[in-house]
């Protein structure tokens, strides 16, 4: 699943990511694929995206790697001159036309059916609203119970400086909608963090909560009786002020690589919660860190390299690879 995060700060943006790579094998167990994959990219000189969820999509019968369909979207769009809002659209199109999602809910609203009569549970109701499917059911012992599946999620983080100087961040979702984040126009939009992928942690750290606190009992039930708009009034008051506004860019940097890093560690020692047992540690591996600014544009600061034991090779410095690719008694055109 993966953890990408920005931070925007009137100096700069920072953009980050793990390294983890994680897929299902033919008998449906969660494995531990990779923790070398890239999740972030630089698009154009102003803006890059992070990449957090399904990590292999089909493409004429084989499946690739993402990264693959993010590289061939900067090399064969032109992407230069678009602004940041331009981007995540032509890129949630592109991942939107190349998954095919559809099909997928499909299949997964008969997987419902199947696997609740294998359990023994009677189906009242099995229907497709918008990205998920919604069921009833009578478990075996009668009681009626609700529930919600889903399928697997491709999430954007798009990030960046607009032509005109402005910034913006966008997280786009694959089944779902491209929504803004970060304004520099807005007034109270402008700086912040924003993260995808598995943010439970993040989100009780800075929040105070993650998300499925709403599916406790006693909050279903204060949110029956008070209403979800009081509800998350009360739930807002548990997070951290911290001043987004006058953070610096390195405290920025420091800021997305402890994220990553402490939920990584408590994945280490936790298998989910007690009210939802089992977990993927979908979190793993090098951190890569890039910074984007009005004057420098985009900048890595921490991005893995292929190494040989002690020899590091960087792909974006052409003169190294030759020099190296001579050594061993080869030459390159």
């Amino acid at each position: 699943m993966s953890l990408a995060i920005n931070t925007t700060t009137p100096e700069g943006i920072v953009l980050a990511a793990d390294s983890r790579q994680s897929y299902r094998n033919r008998k449906g167990m969660a494995r531990i694929g990779s923790d070398n994959a890239s999740k972030l990219f630089q698009l154009n000189k102003r803006v890059g995206v992070a990449i957090t969820g399904l990590a292999f999509l089909h493409e004429n019968g084989e499946l690739k790697n993402i990264s693959k369909f993010v590289e061939e979207f900067r090399r064969t769009s032109d992407v230069g001159d678009l602004d940041v809002r331009d981007v995540a659209e032509k890129l949630h199109c592109l991942l939107d036309q190349k998954y095919n999602w559809r099909e997928q809910l499909e299949k997964l609203s008969e997987g419902v059916k199947t696997d609740l009569q294998r359990r023994g549970s009677e189906v009242v109701e099995v229907k497709k609203e918008q990205y998920v499917v919604k069921f009833r059911f009578k478990d075996p012992d009668g009681n009626l119970k609700d529930g919600v599946a889903g399928i697997d999620m491709i999430n954007l983080l798009v990030v960046g400086y607009n032509k005109d100087g402005s910034h913006e961040v966008y997280i786009c979702s694959i089944p779902g909608e491209v929504r803004k984040k970060r304004d520099s126009k807005e007034r109270g939009k402008e700086h912040g963090a924003s993260w995808i992928g598995q943010m439970d942690v993040i989100s009780r750290i800075v929040l105070g909560f993650d998300g499925r606190i709403r599916n406790v009992k006693f909050v279903n039930e204060a949110t029956a009786k008070l209403g979800a708009e009081e509800v998350n009034k009360q739930l807002r008051n548990l997070e951290y002020v911290i001043q987004w506004g006058t953070m610096t860019l390195q405290d920025a940097i420091d800021f997305c690589t402890l994220m990553i890093q402490t939920t990584s560690a408590i994945q280490r020692f936790s298998d989910g919660i007690t009210a939802d047992p089992g977990d993927m540690p979908g979190v793993g591996g090098s951190v890569d860190v890039a910074v984007i600014t009005p004057d420098k544009g985009f900048v890595w600061v921490n991005k893995k390299k292929l190494r040989v034991g002690d020899n590091e090779i960087d792909l974006d410095k052409e003169p190294e690879l030759k020099r190296m690719s001579k050594f061993r008694g080869h030459h390159t055109n």
